[in-house]
């Protein structure tokens, strides 16, 4: 049974109740649902990403929602209860923080920065403190805590990851999620739609912005990262 239909993503329950499965899908959004399109095997190159990358994440010590990917597009997950507070961390400056704050996109920051956000489509996610968080009950002051030792964890492996691919990780963004026991997972995907990932030698984005500002095919930027990724050549 469908449970939830989100812009790149739908989850279904099985029939165990603790488990889910969530199937990727081909559509694309941006700037907040306004601009939309569809894109061949982009389901299927995101559930592999996002595999592979909890796997790293697993590896490295941190719990996520995966149990294994079942099929080309779809992944059997732990149930969580989403916390409403998406984690951004930025590395370079690209996107809404320099419009925000008037910087040069390619600034590179000094050290991480963590910013958050209350996760609400009709208030195109705006950004938040802790306060915010706590007072409305969105998340305690230790989930935040967490969220941002895990985040922070998780930027160390993916940026070393990355690097060895020659791309540069910007900046990217996790959700979080609890079990009925009140253990924080890592939740929702880790792909390239709620990442930006740059080619360290010539800046070509292998992210969504592809299809934000129209720099070029969403499906062929993707398929090249996904063949770096899997070492796969290119006449395949």
């Amino acid at each position: 049974m469908l449970l939830y239909e989100g812009k790149a993503k739908s989850v279904f329950s099985t029939k165990d109740p603790s488990i889910v499965r969530i199937r990727f899908n081909d559509k694309t959004t941006a700037f907040n649902g306004l601009k939309k399109e569809n894109f061949k095997n982009k389901g299927m190159t995101n559930c592999v990403i996002s595999t592979l990358l909890m796997g790293l994440i697993e590896h490295a010590g941190i719990e996520t929602h995966l149990i294994q990917m079942v099929g080309d597009t779809e992944q059997l997950c732990h149930s969580v209860d989403i916390i409403p507070v998406e984690v951004v961390i930025r590395n370079i400056a690209a996107g809404s923080i320099c419009r925000r704050l008037g910087l040069v996109k390619g600034y590179k920051f000094n050290r991480p920065i963590v910013e958050l956000f209350y996760k609400s489509d009709d208030l195109n996610d705006p950004l938040i403190n802790d306060q915010h968080a706590i007072d409305f009950g969105w998340a305690t002051l230790e989930q935040l805590d967490m969220m941002r030792r895990k985040s922070l964890k998780i930027n160390d492996v993916l940026q070393a990851f990355w690097l060895k691919k020659g791309i540069t990780l910007v900046d990217f963004k996790l959700e979080f999620g609890v079990v009925p026991s009140g253990k924080m997972l890592l939740a929702d995907e880790v792909t390239p739609d709620g990442s930006r990932l740059w080619d360290v030698e010539t800046g070509d984005n292998f992210d969504k912005d592809v299809f934000r500002y129209g720099n070029g095919e969403l499906s062929e930027a993707y398929d090249k990262l996904l063949r770096r990724i899997t070492e796969l050549p290119q006449n395949l």
